[in-house]
């Protein structure tokens, strides 16, 4: 079996309100801002690109479950999730595909509780602080890992 050229980006609660949501933060660029970067990133490799955001956790880890079928990796910003879901960590952990994490802001230098990622040990990409840019690294480093030009 081949491996399918298609991504699954996840956005988490409250990405939604990108571009309107503390701009000095998260900047000024709208959810629909990144979904047709991520999108033209990942067409200029050859890869189609399916975009989830929800408020809603389990429609994220429904989505995550779906990839199995035909997707080659998730890129992934959780959002809140990041500091709180353990069932988010484990859906991304049990489809077994290679996982890209992606945060707009550098959580390091943010609030000790956004310190720590239960994604972080999933993840085979790590692209934080870069901006609304930090989407098209993620994704150009994880087609680099699932086409075998970059290990993970």
């Amino acid at each position: 079996m081949t491996t399918p050229h298609r991504l699954l980006l996840v956005n988490g609660p409250n990405l939604n309100l990108l571009g309107t949501r503390e701009p000095g933060i998260y900047g000024s660029s709208t959810l629909a801002d990144v979904e047709a970067l991520a999108t033209a990133t990942a067409a200029a490799r050859g890869f189609e690109l399916r975009a989830v955001q929800s408020n809603h956790e389990g429609v994220l880890l429904d989505a995550i479950h779906d990839a199995r079928r035909d997707c080659a990796g998730i890129v992934i910003n959780p959002g809140g999730l990041t500091h709180t879901s353990v069932v988010l960590r484990d859906a991304l952990a049990g489809v077994a595909l290679p996982v890209a994490e992606v945060h707009i802001s550098d959580v390091k230098a943010r609030e000790q509780f956004r310190h720590h990622s239960y994604v972080a040990d999933i993840a085979i990409v790590h692209v934080v602080g870069e901006g609304v840019q930090g989407y098209a690294t993620a994704i150009d480093r994880l087609i680099a890992v699932i086409t075998g030009q970059a290990d993970g």
